[in-house]
């Protein structure tokens, strides 16, 4: 039976849409939006249409790859978006059948099988669960794009986490596969979002070779070119004359250190919730001080979002132990423990040691867990788990909430 809520919590809520809020428009401080133009990003834009001209001129002839690379919050994943829906509307416009899907690859996990999937049930919803190899499923869509007459530009964006959970295959087997169908037209393009360059060298050097080839490189955004952006953005959430000048300089100063603009739009956001919640007419300089102190890179949205329930336990049982010991790392064992407990608490089955071994490795492919092995101290060898990303405090504090909720 779901209880009624108190009149307290009523009253708060009603209290609450009662209050005049200095926002007008949240949207284009989320991380769905896309903005119809791109501050500081035109020339990559420019460049990544030329690149892809022969798919609109030439339909079938060519089909470029490409890699976009730079820090977080550098424009990767809006510079592709934005070209992939202009593309298709060219397209469109000239009648050409194109198609372009973004993927995340951590979302999936990793695994090629299931973005390829994912991609085949945009044609066929029912497509079966399993039974195919991810080598087969990729012969299976380029048949299809051959009985549909369409050209795909497949975008995978977080292909880190596809380079260190499957290595050098999956990306060779889409790179290469055109070379197992000559004289058929070409229907596969890709655009290849990758933050650490260095991800390349692990490569097979065919590989490397055909991604090194059209390379865009994203430098972190400046100080002024984050005020330009935020400008922007604040025109069109915030009602005129909720957010002075002065402030907008203040979230470009800081977030300037990593020239994070995702983090500065964020900041942005809570800010003004903070603002909201105290009845402020405008956005101040200590809005913004009480929003960065809340904010760790490990709690932000595009990071916690493909979590799984387990996986959230697995690194509240790290930070617990972390938090305790004060020390850098914790070996698996005493985490393995920890993990237990935190399943115990929320009612949860605990998973065998294979399983939480996986689970480790989904949260070191997202960067959110360090790992290493044993050296000088330790008895054996074992694997050290490590936090980089936030206070191991911070993360506690913000996962026992999170699992209270679910």
């Amino acid at each position: 039976m779901i209880e009624k809520p108190s009149l307290a919590s009523t009253e708060i809520i009603r209290e609450t849409l009662s209050r005049p809020s200095i926002f007008k428009n949240e949207e284009p401080l989320s991380l769905e939006y896309l903005p119809s133009r791109l501050p500081h990003r035109e020339n990559q834009l420019r460049f990544l249409a030329e690149l892809f001209r022969s798919v609109i001129e030439k339909p079938g002839t060519t089909s470029p790859r490409v890699l976009i690379t730079g820090d977080i919050g550098t424009g990767k994943t809006v510079l592709a978006q934005r070209f992939g829906t202009d593309i298709t509307r060219t397209a469109k416009t000239l009648k050409l059948n194109l198609l372009y899907r973004h993927i995340n690859c951590r979302e999936y996990r990793g695994s090629l099988f299931m973005i390829l999937k994912r991609v085949l049930q945009t044609f066929t919803p029912t497509f079966p669960q399993r039974g195919f190899s991810s080598e087969e499923l990729l012969q299976i869509l380029l048949d299809q794009l051959d009985d549909k007459n369409l050209h795909i530009i497949l975008t995978l964006d977080e292909a880190d986490t596809l380079i260190k959970t499957e290595g050098t295959t999956s990306l060779y087997n889409l790179t290469r596969i055109q070379e197992e169908r000559p004289g058929r037209p070409v229907r596969l393009s890709l655009i290849i979002i990758l933050r650490d360059l260095r991800l390349i060298e692990d490569l097979d050097r065919s590989t490397q070779s055909t991604l090194q080839r059209n390379i865009i490189r994203l430098e972190r955004y400046t100080p002024p070119q984050l005020e330009t952006i935020l400008k922007e953005r604040v025109e069109l959430a915030f009602k005129e004359g909720t957010v002075p000048e002065e402030v907008v300089n203040f979230v470009a100063d800081m977030a300037s250190p990593a020239g994070d603009a995702r983090f500065a739009i964020e900041l942005l956001w809570r800010a003004g919730k903070y603002a909201d919640t105290e009845g402020a007419k405008e956005l101040k300089p200590d809005h913004l001080r009480a929003a960065a102190n809340s904010v760790y890179p490990v709690m932000r949205t595009e990071y916690s979002q493909h979590l799984s329930h387990h996986e959230k336990l697995l690194l509240l049982g790290l930070a617990r132990v972390l938090e305790r010991t004060n020390m850098p790392y914790a070996t698996m064992g005493d985490v393995e423990i920890a993990y237990k407990i935190a399943c115990e608490e929320f009612k949860e089955p605990g998973r065998a040691h294979t399983q939480v071994w996986k689970y480790v490795q989904n949260l070191s492919a997202t960067g959110i867990v360090s790992t290493q092995l044993s050296t000088i101290g330790f008895r054996g060898k074992t694997t050290l788990l490590g936090l980089s990303t936030a206070p191991a405090s911070a993360i506690r504090r913000w996962l026992e909430a999170s699992l209270a909720k679910a």
